[in-house]
């Protein structure tokens, strides 16, 4: 290294996002003061996208194993677990936020790509794909410019990419003005004995950088992630990468074959930080180090400088480590997919970095000292509840005035046509969620969606949820409301829930009211993962999710769970079958309105806890619906979230073309008992020939149920009132959204 170079300073060390301390520590790691090649690969490996330093000590709390997991939470690109015959699923969710927030579509579809190449690092052919959206006020032409841009990335990626978009969520509030949330989960299968790991060993074998060539497109984008979004945020849109999924489509199939070969020592993507990111990650697991020469690194631009070939975020790229004496094998394989392949380097014995530009060392660094898991910092930060909490708390529902029958028909048709409620259509038309012939949810709707697994009786039973309003009201139990759900849907279409990733989504963790909220969400989804024995596989923490117009974003651990279903014959599906057949709603019925949709946006009431949830009684109902579905007994179950029972029944008897007429319980209100969101409840159709049968199993099982009614041909009659006609009904429901957007 030059040593007239002029060393930076720590004002440089605060603009690339490191704190003072941070800056002697490097200085301490080396032995000397860093130069700015050097300082810029510890500002975005010790940045909190890529170190996790200030959520790390809290995610190490989380459940981690079980007999299915094939892979600890972390150590590898994705989550592995065995779905049995010989055969695994690699899953997992991550965020693209930032980017999306200024550069929507861009910023959208390089999170799908991002996502999948997760996938197929590990030898898994990515089958499905779900995302997690949340956008601010649809009363705001900003806001419709997010969702065409995100929307239109996703589909227009996944859709040539060739894998299915097969549901998600989608959520709208004003604390999401600034910050949109997008999350992006994709799920692979990959036989036991063929995963490729994450790592790098073996002195002498050569290293390869495959795929697209390297741009300034991405630099600094893992500290862009890490810092508040604020107005001079547009002027960091190279932070943004640009994506290609026709080039992603080629690098999948050569990845899947050069991992077959058996040749290949270790493969990693390149995401955040980009080439620093996965020589330091693969190095560190392998407890080596690389030699790297920065001049054979094919590039985009011109003489671009080192830090920015090492930090560049330019998608479609891999970092391949190989078997000394294959190399000719693995440029074969990708020269007949026309990509590129250029070895950069060699594996050395050093466990440090060593990377040339122009023959020149222009980086010397320990790779144990980057990564999350070795040097990298880990933060305690200080933490205290929020004063809202206990305003919140004070709400008292008999200061609500119950709604009048005659108010029905106005509540149902506000309901329907909430964008948090009413059909999803406008987006789900435009994502491909038939290509692959895999998704058995196209045509029977259900809670989750369940994806063939090729080749076997298998299907995979997959679904991302969170009620960012129950988090927000008590974030210990809307994380284990979160945690339920998801199993509670899993459940209700017929799955064995096995294993959870999950997208901790919050604002920056430096304000002690916004790091409690992460805490204490993180205790609550760890209780909750342990009771349901799905062990967190892995997933991604996205703070600095607000500004100082809109402070932070409701805190929103959204939960991406892997189910499980051994045989077609357990599929459980939503709609309503038959006219005459018995409706039931399984669980407690309570007077609880809190944080339910009716409440927050109809009455305009904001500050209420989380509603009602105790966990021994979720596990005992989510056991019965299982065992009534194996059992076949039930025609049709659907859980009862947002909008409540009325909004349960509406979306069952739409998707079979049926009405329902019921009778409320005068023990309770009747808005608690139509649209409360008190947790633990499905609703169940049955053909009455089972009814006696259901009956007796319910009664032995001491669990809360209550006949409601039946399904009719058409129209939804609630004590004899005719709230809605089916043809009202579903045009609202059907098309709120697009009237909106258009």
């Amino acid at each position: 290294m030059d040593a007239t170079e002029s060393l930076p300073s720590l004002e440089t060390a605060r603009k690339l996002g490191l704190l003072p301390d941070e800056f002697d520590r490097i200085a301490q790691i080396l032995g000397r003061r860093p130069n700015f090649t050097e300082l810029s690969i510890f500002s975005v490996m010790w940045s909190e996208h890529c170190s996790y330093k200030n959520s790390i000590v809290w995610l190490k709390t989380l459940p981690r194993d079980s007999d299915r997991m094939l892979a600890k939470a972390g150590d590898e690109n994705a989550g592995l677990v065995d779905i049995g015959d010989g055969l695994a699923c690699s899953f997992k969710i991550e965020s693209h936020n930032h980017p999306s927030a200024l550069e929507p579509y861009q910023g959208a579809a390089t999170g799908v790509g991002g996502i999948n190449r997760d996938i197929f690092t590990m030898g898994a052919r990515p089958i499905a794909q779900l995302n997690s959206l949340r956008f601010g006020s649809l009363d705001l032409a900003k806001t419709k410019r997010l969702l065409r841009g995100v929307v239109k990335g996703i589909g227009d990626y996944g859709n040539a990419f060739g894998i299915p978009t097969v549901g998600g969520e989608l959520y709208f509030d004003e604390c999401y003005n600034t910050n949109p949330l997008v999350n992006a989960f994709s799920a692979g299968i990959v036989e036991v004995g063929k995963v490729a790991k994450a790592t790098s060993y073996g002195v002498g074998n050569p290293v390869f950088i495959v795929g697209s060539a390297t741009g300034k497109d991405g630099i600094h984008g893992a500290t862009f992630a890490s810092e508040d979004i604020s107005a001079a945020s547009t002027d960091k849109l190279p932070a943004v990468q640009v994506g290609d999924p026709f080039m992603e489509k080629l690098l999948l199939e050569a990845t899947l074959e050069i991992i077959a070969t058996g040749y290949v020592i270790g493969i990693q993507d390149m995401g955040a930080a980009g080439i620093i990111c996965s020589t330091s990650e693969m190095s560190a697991k392998g407890e080596h180090g690389m030699i790297i020469d920065l001049d054979k690194v094919p590039t985009r631009q011109l003489n671009m400088a080192p830090f920015e070939i090492l930090l560049s975020e330019s998608q479609e790229r891999m970092l391949v480590v190989i078997e000394k004496g294959k190399e000719d094998v693995i440029q074969g394989i990708f020269d007949k997919w026309d990509l590129n392949c250029a070895q950069i380097g060699e594996v050395t014995d050093t466990q440090r970095l060593h990377f040339y530009r122009y023959g020149e060392l222009v980086a010397d660094v320990p790779a144990y000292d980057l990564v999350l898991g070795g040097g990298a910092p880990q933060y305690h930060r200080e933490y205290r509840e929020p004063a809202y909490i206990k305003e919140f708390a004070k709400f008292d529902p008999s200061d609500v005035d119950d709604l009048e029958k005659d108010e029905l028909k106005k509540v149902a048709q506000h309901l329907l046509t909430h964008p948090n409620i009413c059909s999803r259509k406008w987006v789900y038309q435009q994502y491909d969620s038939t290509v692959g012939t895999a998704n058995r949810s196209t045509n029977a709707p259900s809670d989750a969606a369940v994806v063939r697994v090729k080749g076997s009786d298998k299907s995979i039973v997959i679904t991302v949820d969170c009620n960012s309003r129950y988090v927000n009201a008590n974030p210990r139990q809307g994380a284990m409301i979160a945690v339920a759900e998801a199993a509670r849907n899993i459940v209700c279409s017929g799955g064995e829930p096995i294993a959870v990733t999950n997208n901790l989504n919050f604002g920056n963790p430096y304000v002690p009211e916004v790091y409690w909220q992460f805490v204490e969400a993180v205790q609550g989804m760890g209780e909750a993962c342990r009771r349901f024995s799905t062990p967190v596989t892995g997933g991604n923490v996205s703070f600095y999710n607000q500004s100082s117009d809109d402070g932070p974003v409701f805190p929103t651990p959204t939960i991406g769970m892997l189910g499980l279903m051994e045989h077609p014959s357990h599929r459980m599906t939503l709609d309503f079958k038959n006219e005459d057949d018995l409706i039931y709603l399984v669980g407690p019925s309570t007077d609880d309105i809190a944080s339910s949709e009716y409440l927050y946006s109809y009455k305009g009431i904001k500050a209420s806890p989380a509603p009602n949830f105790d966990f021994e009684t979720e596990w005992r109902i989510q056991e019965s619906i299982k065992t009534m579905i194996r059992n076949g007994w039930i025609k049709s179950a659907h859980d009862i979230s947002d909008g409540g029972l009325f909004v349960t029944l509406a979306e069952s008897a739409m998707a079979g073309d049926k009405g329902f007429q019921i009778e409320t319980d005068d023990r309770y209100r009747t808005d608690a008992f139509l649209f409360g969101e008190s947790q633990s409840r499905v609703v169940i159709s049955i053909s009455p020939d089972q009814q006696q049968h259901v009956e007796g199993y319910l009664d032995d099982t001491i669990l809360p149920f209550a006949f409601l009614g039946k399904v009719t041909a058409g129209g939804f009659v609630v004590d004899d009132i005719a709230v809605l006609t089916l043809a009202e009904a579903k045009d609202s429901y059907d098309n709120a959204l697009g009237k909106i957007m258009s």
